[in-house]
């Protein structure tokens, strides 16, 4: 993982998914993974949940990415690839949670 920094100005963009069918799971990964070409992104994750929690399996895929500053978050969000991959995943999903920090 890169850990060189702009400024301290570091974003890190963390967002939890669970599929509707455990089917799509893979579908899922392979949409999401598309959102490691859009050229703002610093650093790009995307993987299947290997916890098994004994309370609770509610995450099925998680996507870890770092951005140099805000507006490199905002050009990701903006690019095509993103409406695209939205387009593939948001009818395989149920939840979505999305942190920034």
């Amino acid at each position: 993982m890169s850990d060189k920094k702009s400024n301290g100005q570091i974003i890190r963009h963390v967002v939890f998914f669970s599929s509707k069918d455990a089917k799509d799971i893979d579908q899922i990964v392979e949409g999401l993974s598309m959102l490691g070409t859009i050229p703002s992104v610093k650093h790009f994750e995307v993987s299947r949940n290997r916890n098994e929690d004994r309370f609770a399996n509610d995450v099925d895929v998680i996507v870890y990415a770092e951005f140099e500053n805000e507006a490199a978050l905002k050009a990701y969000r903006a690019h095509q690839i993103y409406q695209d991959c939205i387009d593939i995943v948001r009818p395989l999903r149920e939840m979505r949670i999305a942190a920034d920090f």
